[in-house]
Order: structure tokens, then sequence, then C-alpha cells
């Protein structure tokens, strides 16, 4: 017999034993306040507030720092017409030390005519808008243009170069005081003193990076790496004496510098430039432990140059020189392993006469000389026409002579690419030469070898995005083998516009690599 308080317990207990079953499997399952398969968090410090105390007030003064040195750091963004695009090349740069010129614009990278748009970073150094940056940013740009921390893009103009030591001053005119950097000196940056480097990459793949801001140490100074050396040999051609005159003594530092940061300040903990981001070493074109920083006393001797005069007067002493090593300094009785060798004293030189071979420069006015980099930063320091104390061992004896700087001869020179043909070759985007033996010597290659090396890669050309590596020779374009320079030019006039050349190449060691390359129209 139905009864109907039965059936209601009954209900009543179902009801009970379903809400148990469901409480417990939400709890299971993280959905009630107070899970019991959830662990107890603890957010209480492991670790008192005094131990980390030196810690937290270095954190502290990073986000100082920042906040006060980021709205004076700019993007620069630069458009290169088609005819700039034959200048230098980051191919031809070693893997490891390759410079990151085009940070890192992948979607305005090629315009439909053929120019580019590539980038990097500044700092504001007046309030009336002159910002400096690296000179591989601008170079052969017709176009510049500077995007500030509230977002504004405003046009620029480029008030002066010195590709010899990677410096460029641009300026915008605005109608109100615009943020400044303090500059410091980078005479006195230790190793092992804290450094923030500072940049404005802006967009890297359709991703925004409006700023960044990276800590480290300052890890050694006065790194030559023959960087810009190396680019100017391919802008003014290998047998040029003009690229000695590059001044390379770089601040090495471990913290993290990547592409679109160069031109960017690296500052001291109290916010004053100590130097100009500008390359990385590095086996991918990332950072992978170094980075590289223009001394800020060398970029700022080389600004107000290019303020007042649009150009630099650069002086010249007028030796050959080297840098000393322990069997040097056993032989010429040096009191230590330190200064700079002079292997030679050109007779049109201002040295001649006062200087003579296998001198060992150890000081100048006074102040010690230790490696090349730092002798070409003191003289390049001073003024053409101003007289120097130079101090050198001779005869295993120190003594003292004075020399009247003379001017280098930057300014008047042209870059050996300024003449340019349509030639199959350049065309396609590579210059070609005879591997003489002091080509072979510059790249590597055994004494007595013969061929035709790949001498320049113009950026951005059909050779350039198939990976065409300069310093390689040609040793076959289709089916033709390739003993010079001549046998490149006649085997690339046959390839008609359009069609797909086949390029081998061949590096020292002998390893070969293909590179299929689409011959351009004319």
């Amino acid at each position: 017999m139905y009864d109907p308080l039965r059936a209601k317990a009954k209900i009543a207990l179902y009801t009970v034993i379903a809400f148990a079953m469901g409480l417990g499997l939400a709890s299971g399952m993280g959905w009630t306040d107070t899970s019991l398969a959830m662990p107890v968090i603890n957010e209480a410090p492991q670790v008192s507030e005094a131990a980390v105390a030196p810690a937290k007030d270095l954190s502290e003064a990073f986000v100082n720092i920042s906040e006060v040195v980021t709205p004076a750091v700019v993007r620069v963004e630069a458009r290169r017409p088609l005819s700039a695009n034959r200048g230098r090349n980051l191919e031809g740069l070693p893997e490891q030390f390759r410079r990151f010129f085009e940070p890192e614009m992948p979607e305005q990278r090629e315009g439909p005519d053929g120019s580019q748009w590539a980038g990097g970073s500044g700092f504001i150094v007046s309030s009336d808008g002159y910002i400096l940056t690296n000179n591989h940013v601008v170079e052969g740009s017709d176009e510049v243009r500077i995007a500030f921390s509230d977002r504004r893009v405003v046009p620029a103009r480029v008030i002066g170069l010195d590709p010899f030591t990677d410096v460029a001053v641009v300026k915008v005119d605005v109608d109100e005081a615009l943020p400044t950097l303090s500059f410091g000196d980078s005479d006195d940056v230790q190793p092992g003193e804290w450094i923030l480097a500072i940049g404005n990459p802006g967009f890297t793949g359709g991703t925004p990076l409006d700023f960044s801001v990276t800590a480290g140490i300052v890890s050694a100074r006065g790194r030559g790496l023959r960087l810009i050396q190396r680019e100017l040999q391919g802008e003014f051609g290998l047998d040029s004496q003009l690229p000695g005159y590059a001044i390379e003594d770089f601040i090495q530092t471990d913290a993290v510098i990547n592409p679109g940061n160069s031109g960017g300040p690296m500052v001291d903990l109290m916010g004053r430039v100590v130097g100009i981001n500008s390359a990385i070493a590095s086996s991918t074109g990332f950072y992978q432990g170094y980075g590289f920083a223009i001394p800020i006393n060398l970029a700022r001797r080389v600004m107000e140059d290019l303020i007042e005069y649009g150009q630099v007067q650069r002086p010249r002493l007028g030796v050959s020189i080297d840098e000393v090593d322990p069997e040097d300094a056993e032989v010429y009785g040096l009191p230590n392993v330190s200064g700079v060798l002079v292997q030679e004293v050109p007779a049109d030189g201002p040295a001649q006469g006062v200087l003579q071979a296998e001198d060992v420069i150890v000081a100048i006015d006074g102040e010690p000389v230790t490696y090349v980099g730092q002798l070409q930063g003191m003289v390049a320091m001073r003024r053409p026409g101003d007289r120097v104390t130079v101090t050198v061992y001779r005869d295993r004896e120190p003594r003292d002579v004075t020399i009247r700087l003379g001017e280098a001869p930057l300014n008047e020179a042209a870059p050996a690419q300024a003449a340019v043909t349509e030639a199959a070759e350049e065309r396609l985007g590579i210059f070609v030469s005879d591997l003489t033996p002091e080509v072979a010597d510059d790249f590597g290659y055994e004494a007595g070898e013969t061929g035709a090396i790949v001498t320049r890669i113009v950026r951005g050309s059909p050779a350039a995005r198939r990976n065409v590596l300069m310093g390689w020779k040609i040793v076959e374009i289709n089916d033709t083998r390739i003993a010079g320079a001549a046998d490149v030019r006649d085997a690339l006039a046959e390839v008609a516009p359009g069609s797909v050349v086949r390029l081998l190449q061949e590096d020292p060691s002998g390893t070969l690599r293909v590179a299929n390359v689409r011959m351009p129209g004319n």
C-alpha cells in the first residue's frame, strides 16, 4: 500500500545523499571555497624584509631610473630608397658578430618600389629636439621619423653621420620642450658596475614592444671587434685605407640587448648615459650573453662636430699600429704588457720624423695607453692642429715627443659603391672580385688560392634575401665552373630576367652551400 509519509521520507533521504555526493564532487574539482582537495596556500614571507633590503633597494633604483629615462628614449624609423639599398650589408659580418641593422619591422621591411623601412632606438639630448642614435640606423635614408613615448610620430632630419664611430645625430622640430637625458663619464665606468640598457623597439612582428629595459653589469671596456671596420670595407672597398680609421672601443655588458635597441642609451645608476647600445655578439643575431656600447665620451665629441660642422673633424696621428703582446713587451723592454706598437710611419703623416717603426706608444699627454682602441679614442677627443705629448718606448727606454695632429682624410672620401651600374651581378645584388693575395688574407683563404669572391651584397637584394654570403667564393653558376670574377659576370649575363640562377659557394674551410636566386628584370 502506498504510504505518502514513507515516500516523502525516501525523497528526502535521496536528496540528502545526492547533495552530499554533489558537494564532494564540487569540492574535489575545486568548485567550493574550502575544497578538501586543494592545499592551503601560505602567502606569508619566508625571508625577512631586512634580509633582502639591499636587493629591494636596487630593484627600486631600477624602477626609478626607468621612470626618469624612458620618456627621453625614442623609436627611430628610416626609409631607404632602392638606390640606397646598394649600401653596406649585414650578411658580410661573421655570424657571431652580426649587427642588428634592421631592427625589426617585418610588416614594413620592403615597399613596392624596393624601398625599405628599418629602425632602431635613439635618445633625446636637448630640449629643442637633437637626438643621438647609431649611424647604421639612419644611413642612406631619404625619410626619417621619430616615435615618442606618447605614441606621437613626427618627421626628423639627419644632422650628420659618422660611419667610423657608428654615431648619428637627427633632429625634430616641435613646439614644446622635450625631456632629455644627461651624460655621464664613460671613462669612469668600471667592470662590475651596474648599468641599464634601454631601447624603444616599436613593433616586432606586430607585437608592441614600446620600451625595453634590461639590467646587467659592465663586463669589460676597450673591446675592439672590427665590426665597423668590416662594414666600412664593404662600403669603401677592400683596398681602401679608410676602414683603418674606424674607432672601436666598445663597452661590453651582459645586459640583454636585442634587435631594435640599437641606438638606445646605456645608463648608470644615476640615470646618466654612459654608452650607446650598438652591437651584440651572437650566433643567431639575438642576445646570447654579450652586448656592446659606444662610449658616450666619444659619441659626445662626434655629436658636437656633427651639430657644429655637419661632419666630424677627425684628428690624425699618422701611424699604422698594432696591439702589444707579451713577446713585444719582452723585446722592447716594457714594464708591462700594454701599449700600442707602431708598425709604420707614413711619409705624408704628421708623425713622420718624430715617431718611427717599433716605437711603443704608452701614453698621450701623460695618460696611459694600453690598447689600440683606447689610443684611437684618445686621439679622437682632440682636434686637428692640437699638439700632443706622446710617450714612447724606444731602445728599451721611455721618451717624450711632441706631435701636431693632422686631419684624417675622411670627409672627402666617396664610398666605392657611389657609381652604380646595372650589370647582371649587381641586379642580382652581389659584387665580386678576383681572389688576390690581399683579399685572400682578409677573408681567411690560403695564400695562392684563386677564384671569384663575393666582396659585397646589396641589402634587400635578391641575393641577400636568398642568403648569398659575402666572403665566400662562387665556384659554380648553374653548370658553369667559375675561375674568376670575369667568369661570374659572363655567366650571369646569360641568365634571363625572371629565371632562377644556381650559385654554389665555398668558404675557406671548403664548406659548400647552394643558393638559388631569381634574377630580377632589367
